[in-house]
């Protein structure tokens, strides 16, 4: 079955270049989430941390 899906995807032009896009769309996303996470503020994370545990309840 793979030895199909190979032949197919051979006769395919460009197709080599979308191994290489996915893996830098990957690492982009991955990258930027970790640069989101760690430059967030304290304090912000400190405030949603404490909404689970919070008596006040709007209706």
């Amino acid at each position: 079955m793979f030895e199909q899906i190979k032949h197919n995807m051979e006769t395919i032009s460009g197709v080599e270049i979308f191994p290489i896009l996915s893996l830098l769309i990957f690492f982009a996303f991955f990258v930027g989430l970790g640069i989101w996470v760690f430059s967030y503020k304290k304090e912000k994370i400190t405030e949603m941390s404490q909404i689970p545990l919070n008596d006040d309840q709007t209706k």
